[in-house]
């Protein structure tokens, strides 16, 4: 595995965004991950959602190509760490956001996130940079 799919990229997915389709399909056979904070992130949209049935049987045809990894200690010490630091550099991002992040770290995955912004500000976590042809 070295990929872990942050929550709007499987978004993009599930809306046939074709340039993440084709993304996700090329990285597969590197092998794909969501954390288990982006199953929560999802099943939110889902429940909430204007078709849950429908919505739901888009995600769980997601979840076919990826593995989903649970939180566990190592990952909440990593999580605990890293939400210091930003806070203390006043540079704070979202707990489910610093999750994901701690859960890339701990796997050694590269995350593949449309939000670098947020994510470039965790040290040691590698973003998805697409070559350029």
């Amino acid at each position: 595995m070295s990929y872990l799919v942050d929550t709007d990229r499987v978004a993009d997915w599930l809306h046939g965004r074709q340039a993440t389709v084709e993304l996700l399909r090329a990285l597969q056979p590197d092998g794909l991950a969501i954390s288990l904070i982006t199953y929560g992130e999802l099943y939110e949209g889902i429940y909430f959602g204007r078709d849950p049935r429908r919505h739901e049987q888009g995600f769980l045809r997601f979840l076919r190509l990826v593995d989903v990894l649970p939180l566990n200690r190592a990952i909440m010490r990593r999580f605990a760490r890293l939400r210091g630091e930003l806070r203390a550099a006043g540079q704070p991002i979202s707990d489910p956001d610093l999750l994901i992040a701690a859960t890339a770290l701990h796997h050694d995955l590269v995350l593949l996130t449309g939000n670098v912004r947020h994510f470039e500000r965790v040290s040691g976590l590698e973003l998805y940079q697409p070559v350029e042809r």
